[in-house]
């Protein structure tokens, strides 16, 4: 797609891709952003169309209601596509069997709905390239960034959920984002994302001392404190990451009995963090960095 047919990139916008109950998306608008919410769930749509309606009404939010799908699928219009509602634990909902399966092997439990399937690429030509893009919809985040790739302008600042399964999927992951152009990368600890404090001389729109309600995805772009690295360096760092995942994750030998989940609990308040939660990479692109 050449740069006469390609979107407005827009400032002033955020995407926030698995809305949710709108914990990140307050965020956005109370900064002054502009919000473009992605969400699957009918019951968290209705939610977060009542929690915003303000917003809505002033066209600073608009909700795209349904769930992502690869292009390959064909046309998506007046199409359906399945969706795992999960029953005990909303953030897991997911169209991907996979996750849905797995999720279920934790002790969770899912009903499928019938949701309306969205073509990401149309919704970029449609709304415009963001300033940042926050993208977590259970094992299907690299969809978002494969629409990218049609596109000569790019989000300055992009966040997705780390694969915490398959390394191989991780790295593919940060290829991915390497092929559209984000050569700094930071790995964010997010159980622990409710104790984040938004700097006082905010980079990212107007600071408001917000508190981050848990599961929100908690600060972005300029405003993140820790250091960007290079790919090599972030690799370096989820090697150790999923050791932990190894030891101490969902699936890991002490999560399964009682007497192990409490032997953790121990460590985390030894460590006074959390072990080993789940992290989100955030990937700035090579234009932002002026």
């Amino acid at each position: 797609m050449n740069s006469q047919t390609s979107p407005e990139a827009h400032k002033d916008l955020v995407y926030d891709i698995g809305m949710h109950e709108g914990e990140d998306a307050d965020y956005y608008l109370k900064k002054g952003f502009r919000v473009i919410g992605f969400e699957a769930d009918p019951d968290l749509i209705e939610y977060c169309k009542s929690r915003f309606l303000e917003a809505i009404e002033r066209g600073r939010l608009i909700i795209v209601e349904g769930a992502i799908v690869e292009q390959q699928f064909g046309e998506t219009a007046g199409r359906t596509v399945r969706f795992y509602k999960n029953l005990e634990n909303s953030v897991w909902g997911t169209m991907n069997d996979t996750w849905a399966h797995k999720n279920e092997k934790l002790g969770t439990h899912y009903r499928i709905v019938e949701v309306n399937a969205v073509d990401f690429t149309e919704c970029l030509k449609k709304y415009g390239i963001p300033y940042y893009m926050k993208i977590d919809i259970e094992g299907s985040d690299t969809i978002c960034l494969r629409s990218l790739l049609g596109f000569e302008r790019k989000p300055s600042y992009i966040s997705i959920e780390s694969d915490k399964v398959i390394f191989e999927g991780l790295r593919e992951e940060l290829n991915l984002l390497a092929r559209l152009g984000y050569d700094k990368l930071q790995a964010v600890q997010q159980k622990s994302v409710n104790y984040q404090v938004e700097p006082t001389s905010s980079g990212e729109g107007v600071y408001v001392g917000y508190a981050f309600e848990p599961g929100s995805s908690g600060l972005f772009g300029k405003d993140l404190p820790g250091r960007w690295k290079t790919e090599g360096e972030i690799l370096r760092q989820y090697q150790t990451i999923f050791i932990l995942y190894r030891l101490f994750g969902d699936n890991s030998l002490l999560n399964r009995s009682s007497i192990g989940r409490r032997f953790m609990r121990a460590i985390e308040r030894a460590l006074r963090r959390p072990l080993p939660g789940w992290y989100d990479t955030h990937a700035r692109h090579s234009s932002a960095a002026s």
